[in-house]
């Protein structure tokens, strides 16, 4: 018997706000700040201390909806979300359920050519939960755990999927479409290993072609898209192997072992009448009236697929519009250069640009650990350098080490070429002078070619290339060292 996987994916985004989402306590970087130094009654739970909405958390949540093709509820209802856990101070979160913010939205993903709709159930806003830190044995104090309640009260958006995605791939493939959008929108850094933007996946497998929904396990607090593949494929291995022994799946919460490549126990999985939901009585009902919902939706960016669009539309391939349309910083990058390329005499076509951030310049920026804007590489000087290798006045190779100084000084390409004595030659008469020295010097490997070893062509071309220090160009090489092949060809054959 076959099995297929029925897979949903909550996430929990923390909301770039300056304020908590109940109080006026700032929102810092719980992974640098000191300890316990933004906590105030209300997000350390104190007795009698009232909560107040964040509107901005609200209208960041309305945006967000309006990008995931949702319904925004005229009216939506905090509730208290009623288990004790020691990060959580209040005893309770304050979260939406029964009428939360937004419902049935959806996205796409995959290409032109196969294309999934995930849709989306519910999103909703609530606040974070403080940060507990375990010490080990190598540490003092020993054996203990500790609260950082900075990160208690951050506002929280919270998307939950239907159980739509099929296989851990399409599961990383509509998590990264979601990074991609709240990125896109700047509500969210996206920096996952901070905890900014976690996972978790609901896991069930049935008999392939059948309709029941069996017992689903839930992985909790996934921080990367490795870790969400990987602990997706471990769990439907994990329940195939169950169901085929007759074993029976029970309702749990689980996490993931990075480490060791498993998921662990955690506790038995609750339901929503476990948490005892009722209406949050410090908090009135948010009402969300059209034209608040349309000033929002009128400051919504361009998205990533709507950019993808556009750039297939220039002649690019899915893989290098996809790549190009992820971040928008680097969408933004690639279409200004494209502008600019337009105006140069000849034209440099969106193609090359392209090739050239998506390999040279990111593995520049890979290699120094930074992104594309703090990179000192204006969009003008790399059209202008991909110009001079297609006006012959430098070649390819070059160009590289050209790129790499550009990045470093921030001078223009013409500069740096001049300095460094990387113009390209493309005079006829010394690159012929140089083929035919080439040839003179080894004889032996003229024959030989002659004969049929093909292949012997491409060292006669890097010899020439290296006679003339790497700086001719290449096409003119190659077509002058064919025509010397060929006549030195005619000649053996009229001897």
């Amino acid at each position: 018997m076959s099995y297929e996987a029925i897979i949903g994916l909550e996430a929990h985004v923390e909301l770039n706000t300056n304020s908590k989402m109940f109080c006026s306590c700032r929102v810092v970087d719980s992974t640098t700040s000191e300890p316990n130094c933004h906590v105030c009654p209300v997000c350390a739970g104190m007795p009698g201390a009232l909560p107040s909405i964040n509107k901005r958390a609200v209208e960041i949540g309305i945006l967000v909806s309006l990008a995931l093709n949702c319904k925004i509820e005229d009216v939506s209802v905090f509730a208290r979300k009623n288990y004790f856990y020691p990060d959580l101070p209040k005893g309770y979160q304050i979260s939406q359920y029964e009428k939360p913010l937004a419902s049935n939205g959806y996205i796409n993903i995959g290409d032109d050519h196969n294309t999934s709709k995930i849709h989306i159930r519910r999103v909703h806003l609530e606040e974070d939960t403080g940060k507990l830190v375990h010490t080990n044995d190598g540490e003092k104090p020993r054996g203990v755990s500790l609260i950082d309640l900075n990160r208690a009260g951050v506002p929280l958006l919270e998307i939950v999927s239907e159980p739509d995605i099929r296989s851990p791939l399409e599961a990383v493939n509509y998590a990264k479409e979601l990074h991609s959008v709240l990125t896109y929108l700047e509500v969210n850094s996206g920096d996952m290993e901070k905890g900014v933007l976690r996972f978790e996946a609901n896991v069930s497998v049935r008999a392939t072609g059948s309709k029941h929904l069996n017992t689903r396990r839930e992985i909790k607090n996934l921080n990367s898209f490795k870790a969400l593949q990987r602990s997706i494929e471990y769990e439907i291995k994990q329940q195939v192997t169950a169901y085929k022994s007759n074993e029976t799946i029970l309702q749990e919460t689980l996490g993931w072992d990075e480490s060791n490549g498993k998921t662990i126990f955690q506790r038995s999985k609750e339901h929503s009448h476990d948490y005892r939901y009722f209406p949050e009585p410090d908090l009135p009902p948010l009402i969300v009236n059209d034209n608040w919902k349309n000033s929002i939706l009128s400051t919504m960016p361009q998205l990533p697929h709507t950019k993808r669009a556009h750039f297939l539309s220039l002649g690019l391939t899915d893989y290098d519009a996809r790549v190009l349309a992820s971040q928008r910083k680097i969408a933004e990058y690639f279409e200004l250069a494209v502008k600019l390329g337009s105006d140069k005499n000849p034209p440099v076509l969106p193609k090359p640009i392209a090739n050239w951030i998506t390999t040279h310049l990111f593995s520049i920026i890979n290699e120094a650990g930074k992104s594309i804007d703090q990179i000192d590489l204006p969009q003008i000087h790399l059209v202008s350098l991909i110009n001079l290798v297609h006006s012959g006045r430098t070649n390819a190779s070059s160009a590289k080490l050209v790129l790499r100084e550009m990045c470093k000084t921030g001078e223009s390409p013409e500069i740096i070429v001049a300095q460094l004595g990387l113009q390209q030659t493309n005079d006829q008469v010394t690159i012929t002078k140089t083929v035919d020295k080439v040839l003179a010097n080894n004889p032996d490997q003229v024959t030989n070619l002659l004969d049929g070893k093909d292949s012997i062509f491409n060292w006669f071309f890097g010899q020439v290339m290296q006679a003339m220090d790497g700086k001719s160009n290449p096409d003119l090489v190659r077509t002058t060292l064919q025509d010397a092949i060929k006549k030195a060809s005619y000649n053996r054959g009229t001897e």
